[in-house]
């Protein structure tokens, strides 16, 4: 019993501490990535404590894939010089990064999500949108000179997150759901 209340209690530490990781990074999606692979693997670790809920770990061990996957090719394009503009490398390079922006607001929205994470998540959704408005900004000033299709992506994340984290919010919450 005693085993499996250490384990239970580092499970939901471990939780608690790699959403905040999550999080954190999540202010900067770019340069955050440092803070969310890390993050996303101990959740997963976390996840692997609970031994109960093996079919949450499977769902968390692929979230963790798709952001390592995103970072990943995020990592190699910017030691390759990065991508658009003068680098000489297409834009869509930029599709290798995808995994990392689903698999990042899957893990903040998915089963096992614990409500104050969901608020959050809607808050992180929503600065995603204020991103876009200061991007297009900033490039209609210069004339349009900056590519705005990054800022799109970050916001349709940003879209993706914040009804993931309703849905979630209202499937956890039968009493808010209307009745038939």
């Amino acid at each position: 019993m005693k085993t499996f209340l250490t384990r239970s209690l580092w499970s939901r530490i471990l939780i608690v501490l790699g959403s905040i990781g999550m999080l954190v990074g999540a202010i900067d999606p770019m340069e955050g990535s440092v803070l969310i692979l890390p993050g996303s693997l101990i959740v997963t670790l976390g996840t692997f404590f609970n031994q109960s809920e093996r079919p949450l770990f499977a769902y968390r061990v692929w979230v963790f894939l798709l952001i390592a996957i995103g970072v990943g090719a995020m990592w190699v394009l910017r030691a390759a010089g990065g991508i658009g503009g003068k680098s000489g490398h297409s834009m869509w390079w930029g599709v290798l990064i995808l995994p990392y922006l689903v698999g990042w607001s899957m893990g903040i929205w998915g089963p096992g999500s614990p409500r104050w994470l969901l608020v959050l998540g809607i808050g992180v959704g929503l600065w995603y949108l204020a991103i876009l408005g200061l991007i297009l900004k900033h490039s209609w000033e210069r004339d349009g000179a900056m590519s705005t299709l990054p800022a799109f992506i970050i916001a349709a994340t940003g879209v993706l997150t914040i009804g993931g984290c309703i849905r979630r919010w209202r499937r956890d919450s039968p009493h808010l759901v209307p009745r038939a």
